[in-house]
Parts: structure tokens; sequence; C-alpha cells
């Protein structure tokens, strides 16, 4: 590896948790576990969403969207670091760095405007119902999404490029699960004022901006549901929003309480593990989150887990059927 200023770094080194070698198969298991939990929870919504007609409307296709975008954003991370453990390497190379930390961005700024545009969708589903299938029509439904990936992939772009003008010097080891950005800044030698001012602005209108949209999309809609006259109608508005509301909670509050635990701690690893929250957990509690509470998508996978029981028992029998002719 050679190191030094204006030299090329060839890789970093992933510290991940722990330095102790005991602890290493439960953190490995432990990951596994919530890596496949996440997965498999994710991937039921988007068949659950893709098999049930009753389920293609606006909000349930940015839910399956957003279910494949979970899947990506804990896969850029949780699959590098289980090789790690698994190969007892704690080794990145520079690329597939710089590579992980563009994905990661990539998703979790795309995590962010998939949750605005649910919360508009909600918005016109309250407080407009009967422009609701005009306004959110299919054409426009496919431009939100349009817009958001262009947005996140641009964002991505400028931070990965921002980073190659980065020269690193002595200190190449990471103190993280994977290639963070603010940490992989802390590492270099070179002037960093320029990445630190863009991640600032950036902030500010690619999380505050969205924030400031869901918070304004959920103040009408508090309008709408007290000016209706049924308490039936009340529930019912506000109980599909409650989903949602929990799902943004999460997001924000626990990507801030990352940052400002980084902030006010110099400990080692904290900042790792204050990431699991958001990288790990919240993806992983998503699905349940609107399965338990969502009564739509409960029957949408009971009927797609029957449908896939009697697929699975019909071919079962035919097997059967040609081993006794055989």
């Amino acid at each position: 590896m050679e190191q030094g200023n204006g030299t090329q770094i060839l890789e970093f080194l992933l510290l991940g948790f722990s330095d102790e070698p005991e602890r290493q198969p439960l953190i490995f298991g432990l990951f596994l576990s919530m890596y496949l939990i996440t997965i498999f929870g994710n991937l039921l919504i988007i068949l659950a969403v893709s098999s049930d007609s009753h389920l293609h409307t606006p909000m349930y296709f940015f839910l399956s969207n957003l279910s494949l975008v979970d899947i990506c954003f804990t896969s850029t991370t949780i699959p590098k670091m289980l090789v790690n453990i698994q190969t007892q390497s704690q080794v990145i190379t520079y690329k597939c760095c710089i590579t992980q930390m563009c994905f990661f961005i990539l998703f979790g700024a795309l995590d962010d405007f998939l949750l605005t545009v649910m919360a508009y969708d909600r918005f016109v589903a309250i407080c407009h119902p009967l422009h609701y299938t005009v306004i959110m029509n299919l054409r426009f439904c496919g431009l939100l999404l349009l817009v958001s990936w262009i947005m996140s992939v641009l964002y991505s772009l400028l931070q990965s490029l921002m980073m190659l003008r980065l020269s690193f010097c002595t200190v190449l080891k990471i103190p993280h699960f994977f290639c963070e950005i603010n940490e992989m800044i802390q590492l270099a030698c070179s002037d960093t004022f320029l990445n630190n001012l863009v991640i600032y602005l950036s902030a500010v209108l690619l999380a505050g901006v969205p924030f400031a949209g869901i918070l304004y999309s959920y103040s009408k809609i508090v309008s709408c549901i007290r000016g209706m006259s049924s308490a039936q109608g009340k529930y019912k508005a506000f109980s599909t929003c409650v989903s949602h509301l929990s799902i943004v909670f999460l997001f924000y509050c626990t990507g801030v309480g990352v940052y400002l635990s980084s902030a006010a701690t110099q400990i080692s690893h904290s900042g790792a593990v204050a990431s699991v929250t958001y990288a790990v957990v919240t993806p992983m509690l998503n699905p349940f989150i609107y399965s338990l509470r969502n009564k739509d998508i409960k029957g949408a996978l009971k009927r797609f887990c029957g449908m896939a029981a009697r697929k699975g028992t019909t071919v079962l029998g035919l097997k059967n059927f040609l081993c006794l002719e055989g």
C-alpha cells in the first residue's frame, strides 16, 4: 500500500464493531439474521403488491419501490461486512470503498425522496379524495419516481467525485463497518473544506427540504382530518398514515441521531454502532410496520402465501403421480 501526500491509496481497513475475535461469530450471526429478515420481509411486500390487483394503487406502487430500495440499501454494506468477518480480513480496496459509498448515498437519498413522495400521496388521497385518481395517475407516479432516481444519482455522483479529489496520508483505518463518507473525509490529508461545504449544503437541500415537505403534507392532512364530521372517517384517514409516519420517524430520527452522536463523541466504533439503526434496523422493520398496521397488506400476504402453498401442493402431487407412473 502506497502512502503519502498525493500518492494513490490502494486499500482501506474497515475496523467494524469489535477487535475481539471471540465476538466475531456473534456479530456475524446477528447481522446475517437481520440481513436475511430484511431481504425476505421486503421481498414479500414486493411480491404481495405485484400479485394482488387490489394493491395496484399509487400508495402501494411507492411502497414496493421503497422495499426494493431498502433491499439494495442494506446490500451495499452488510454482505461486505459478513465476508470480512468470515475471511478474518478488514481490507477493502479504494475502488470498492468509493463504489460502496456511492451506492450507499444513492439508495439512502432515494429512501428520503420516496418517503416524501409517499407523504404527498397521502396528502392528495385525504385532502383531495375526489381528484386523487386524476392527480396520482400512472404517468405522474412514474414521473415522481424517475425524478427521485435522477436526483439521487446526481447527488451520489457529486459526492463520489468530490471524494476522488482527496488524497490520503498515513491513517487508513475506518472505524466503521462500511465506507461512511464523514469517516473517509476525516482520514484525508488534503483540504476538505469544499467537501464539508457540499455535505452541509446537500444535507439542507436533500434532507431538510424533503422533510419540510413531509411536515407540510401532514399539517394539511391533520387539518383535513380535524374538519371531518365522522369519527370513523377520521380513524380511517389517520390509520392510512400511521405506518408511513412510523417509518419517517425511524429514518429521520435515527439518521440525525447518528450524526449527533458522532459529532459529540470521539469513542472508537460509536459511529458504527449508531449507524446500525438507520442502515440496518430501519429497512428491516419497514415490512413489519406496514404488514402489522395495514389490513390490505396482511390480506395480500395471506392470499399470496395461500396461492404459493396451492402451487407447491400441485407440483408435489404431480411429482408423486409421475413417480407412480414410472
